[in-house]
């Protein structure tokens, strides 16, 4: 009971495990055949492959990974030359400074990208201004910057690949070969250098995949030369599309099908060692028969499944149209967009409708204001009806004779011109 709970949760780790690390790619992938303008994977619209067409007309995506392939092949070689000086000198040098060589070595792994490229960018350029160059000179290259910041860190994961091998292997090869009349240069060349190249070439693609997907070294280095991350990163500052899930997918595949065919030829080797182990004295020395290449190697048939689907959706990418039905959803889309808009002026209408309500209510519920009184304590001389007759006045009030003082204003005639003259 308790091994098949163990084992069941071995498998639900495992499976979040690998949902967690691979999720995103899986929906990254998916988001390049949707026809929306901005990669989504829900909801779907339209199956279209107009995002690869887009891609590679994209001529900054182009030159940016025109960029990364040159600066990655500097890096490789600068990397992997120096990786193996510092493997070789490693295994030589006196034990008691190995300890201190080794952590000079591994130094540049510790230090912030941001660092290395700010010191590789103010290094150079005080030694070609010490030198009287212009700034169009080779010191100040982005290429060349790019390539001596990138491999200050990189050969030490190329000579970490690298001890590895060399610490399986047996000194007294060469000692042999020295023995025997050959140079320290053909000892190296011929014995060494062949048992060192399947770290090699370890140490030469972990190099060129750290070099194509660095940025923090590359932001301050790449001058004029800008590489996929450089273009990547501008591109979603100011809003992306579905052309860079398509890029993505194109990454993801190649490293899919580079990763199966390795490992078909791995399992491949190791057939034909067991058949050649297991034959006869009398088949050695004819022709040992071999298995088939996909007798025993399902990465090798997980390759051709790989194959064909790859050439089933470039065919359908070649004969598809999905037009009409990106008109469907577009004209879909606007049908939605105007029953929106007349809901919302619909419930517009309807607030006001509340609103004027509640004030009808709000104003019949409210008590009819006073007429202000006009006795205010100084003889009606502020009213505003001593002034003079206002439209107010009711019907039956007495109307003024001809013999009536005239500007009767309230302030008792003082004001009359009459006031002035004495009465008869």
């Amino acid at each position: 009971m308790n091994m098949s709970f163990l084992r069941l949760s071995i498998w639900v780790y495992l499976a979040i495990f690998f949902a967690y690390l691979l999720g995103p790619l899986v929906i990254m992938s998916v988001t390049a055949f949707n026809s929306s303008a901005f990669p989504r994977m829900t909801p779907w619209e339209c199956l279209t492959f107009q995002w690869f067409a887009e891609l590679f007309q994209d001529q900054r995506i182009l030159n940016g990974i025109k960029n990364s392939l040159i600066i990655g092949a500097g890096t490789v070689v600068l990397s992997v030359a120096m990786g193996l000086a510092g493997a070789l000198m490693l295994t030589q040098v006196w034990p008691k400074l190995r300890a201190t060589y080794y952590t000079i070595i591994i130094a540049p792994i510790l230090i912030p990208g941001v660092v290395l490229g700010i010191s590789t960018l103010v290094f150079w350029d005080r030694i070609n201004r010490m030198l009287g160059l212009g700034a169009d000179s080779v010191l100040s290259n982005g290429i060349f910057l790019t390539v001596i910041g990138q491999s200050t860190f990189i050969a030490s994961y190329c000579m970490l690949v690298l001890v590895a091998r060399l610490q399986r292997y047996d000194i007294a090869l060469t000692e042999a070969a020295l023995d025997l009349g050959a140079t320290h240069a053909q000892a190296f060349r011929k014995i060494l250098l062949p048992f060192m190249r399947p770290a090699i070439a370890s140490a030469a693609v972990l190099a060129f995949l750290a070099s194509f997907e660095n940025y923090n070294t590359t932001t301050f280095t790449f001058g004029e030369y800008p590489t996929l991350t450089i273009e990547l990163a501008q591109k979603v500052r100011y809003g992306i599309t579905p052309a860079i899930s398509a890029l993505a997918f194109i990454i993801v595949a190649l490293t899919v099908f580079f990763a199966l065919l390795n490992e078909a030829k791995l399992k491949r080797q190791e057939l034909v060692a067991a058949a050649r182990q297991k034959a006869t004295v009398e088949e050695l020395a004819g022709k040992v028969r071999l298995p088939s290449f996909f007798a025993g190697n399902m990465a090798a048939v997980l390759l051709v499944v790989f194959a064909v689907a790859t050439i089933t959706v470039v065919g359908t990418a070649t004969a598809y149209n999905p037009q009409q039905c990106i008109a469907n959803v577009k004209e879909q889309k606007r049908l939605e967009a105007e029953q929106r808009i007349q809901e919302l002026r619909k419930q517009r209408e309807e607030q006001r409708k509340q609103r004027e309500a509640q004030e009808a209510e709000q104003g019949a519920a409210q008590p009819a204001t006073p007429r202000p009184s006009n006795n205010s304590g100084f003889g009606n001389v502020f009213a505003p009806n001593s002034l003079g007759n206002d439209g107010n006045e009711s019907d039956d009030a007495t109307p003024e004779t001809d013999d009536a003082p005239a500007g009767n204003g309230g302030f008792g005639g003082v004001f009359d011109p009459n006031s002035l003259q004495g009465g008869d």
